[in-house]
Order: structure tokens, then sequence, then C-alpha cells
């Protein structure tokens, strides 16, 4: 067996329009913690312990992320972790934030939503 290359996610970057406003959407809806900022990007960690963090990164002429068409039902880069699906999705949906259903099968459950920017984001469990 080939021993693995990587360790792990550093970071995730997504595409706004303004780093401020989106890091302070991050802050009040997805409960991330500010760690830098600046004109350009914001550094957020998601959560205290995980080691992965996002950067919202300006872009000009700004478009939401799209992933390719594909036969495989993948419409997003990114899925976050939750331990009670159900508990998150309605707590974004009390937060006002665009979300669409829960689906799955079996053990598998995920659902789409959207932020400031129209950026497709995912939670899986």
């Amino acid at each position: 067996m080939t021993k693995a290359l990587l360790q792990g996610m550093e970071g995730a970057f997504i595409p706004v329009k303004d780093p401020k406003l989106s890091a302070k959407w991050y802050e009040e809806k997805l409960g991330f913690t500010l760690i830098y900022l600046e004109e350009e990007a914001a550094i957020m960690q998601i959560a205290e312990k995980s080691q992965t963090v996002v950067c919202l990164v300006r872009t000009l002429n700004h478009q939401p992320m799209k992933f390719p068409d594909n036969n495989f039902g993948v419409g997003k880069y990114y899925n976050f972790i939750s331990f009670d699906i159900e508990e998150t999705h309605r707590l974004l949906v009390e937060k006002n934030v665009i979300v669409n259903s829960i689906g799955g099968e079996g053990t598998t459950k995920f659902f789409t939503f959207y932020d400031p920017d129209g950026n497709p984001l995912g939670v899986c469990q």
C-alpha cells in the first residue's frame, strides 16, 4: 500500500464580492470565527478544532461558483459536516438562509444552501 502524500485540507477558497460583508454573514449565520481580514480576503475558522479554514476571496466581476454539469448529481464544490443535519437545516431556515430540502439515501443525508453571493454550499451527515 502506498503512503498518502497529503494529510488533509488546509483551506477552501470561496469567491465573494466583499470579504468584510461575507465574513459577517459567515459569522452570524454559520458561527465561523474571523481569523484575519483585509480588503482582498477574509480567513474564517470553521470550528475550534477544525484544521480547515475558509478563505473568502474578493473577485472582480463576481460570478457564483458553478460546478460543471455531471451525471453524478453534484452541484457544489464544498460539503460541510454536521452531526445533526435536521437541526442544522432548521437553524439555517430560522436565520433566513436560502436552503434546499434535505435529501439522501440510507444513513447519508445532505442539503444545499447559498451564501449571500449565491455560492452553493453543502451540508452532509
